[in-house]
């Protein structure tokens, strides 16, 4: 929440604002030192080690986050490994690191409580509950992050936390949310239109479906048999099963078919349902294009979730020092929802 101008106060009460703050920060002063997670090399999940590090101090035109929980996503994955297709290595090292990572602590999602603000910041206090993406300056496998206010690539975003979900869960909010009104905005999905989501019961699938469900669409779902129920709860008209089936209904035909998977993962089904478009049908797939970091996008997936539209569905979370099998689980590619790992108490 934005902080009032000091000048449209009586001096009075901005004094004692002030003395509260201060005196809430000082009660919830940091350690001299943080637990954080990062790898001197690419590799496998074993690569990642946990250390004390220095705790970071904002600078005036920074805040600190206390983090609380950060995820295993794919944008993890694939940093942590550099296994990445051959058009995208050069561009990606030279911004990550050539042989190893360029930034020492790895980590992309958190969600957590600002506990120092600089001057020179305007829109979160102390206390406020936020959750958002570091930017490719990574850094949320830890106790602490300082960050700027405004949104960019490098530095990221961040927003105030749904109130009614967990910070574990706001962490498949943001992943996922971002992913999912990214794309189904981009495929302008209206009331009536025929909707099918390929990878539904992932971080950003299940998001998709209950998002393009809450704009007026008919939802088709593409899964595995075991999250068919998830799935259908979530919104879906109707679940078509990939390991089962290699065709869409007949006559199928759909205004918008989402791939939430990414085009490296495929089967029969998702290349016959790619077919079945309608007229002036669109596909979109989260590999078209980088993902948004928008603190605006974020306040709308916060306001979606208080008014219970959209629900993020969290698989597993483990804890920090478990953070290697966490990442030896996603993986495997058979994740149900987001996987949070939770780095210290609330």
């Amino acid at each position: 929440m934005p902080r009032s101008d000091p000048a449209s106060r009586p001096p009075i009460a901005w004094l004692r604002d002030y003395a509260d703050v201060r005196d809430e920060v000082r009660q919830m002063a940091a350690p001299a030192t943080m637990t954080a997670v990062g790898s001197d090399r690419y590799g496998p999940p074993e690569v990642l080690r946990a250390r004390r590090v220095q705790t970071p101090s904002p600078r005036p035109d920074e805040v600190r986050i206390r983090i609380v929980a950060s995820a295993v996503t794919a944008s993890d994955i694939y940093i942590r490994s550099a296994n990445l297709p051959a058009r995208v290595q050069v561009p990606f090292r030279v911004m990550m690191g050539v042989t190893k990572p360029r930034r020492p602590i790895l980590g992309f999602v958190f969600s957590g409580v600002i506990d120092e603000v600089g001057p020179k910041t305007s829109r979160f206090n102390p206390g406020d509950a936020v959750f958002g993406g570091t930017g490719f300056r990574l850094g949320a496998y830890a106790e602490y992050r300082c960050m700027i206010e405004t949104d960019s690539r490098m530095h990221g975003c961040l927003a105030v936390k749904a109130a009614n979900i967990t910070h574990e869960e706001a962490t498949a909010a943001f992943y996922g949310g971002l992913l999912a009104l990214q794309y189904v905005d981009k495929g302008q999905v209206h009331a009536g239109q025929n909707v099918l989501v390929y990878g539904a019961s992932g971080t950003s699938g299940t998001l998709a479906v209950q998002y393009a469900q809450s704009l007026g669409a008919r939802v088709t779902a593409v899964c595995g048999p075991n999250n068919a129920d998830l799935v259908r709860s979530l919104g879906a008209e109707q679940v078509l099963d990939y390991t089962q089936q290699d065709s869409p209904p007949p006559g199928a035909a759909y205004d918008l078919f989402l791939d939430s998977v990414g085009r490296s993962k495929s089967s029969p089904l998702k290349t016959a349902c790619r077919r079945a478009l309608a007229p002036g049908g669109r596909c979109v797939s989260i590999d078209d294009g980088d993902l948004e970091l928008s603190s605006p996008r974020l306040e709308t997936i916060t306001a979606l979730v208080e008014a219970g539209t959209l629900t993020p569905v969290l698989g597993r979370t483990y804890p920090l020092d478990r953070i290697v099998e966490a990442h030896q689980f996603v993986e495997t590619g058979h994740k149900r929802g987001g996987v949070a790992v939770s780095v210290q108490p609330p």
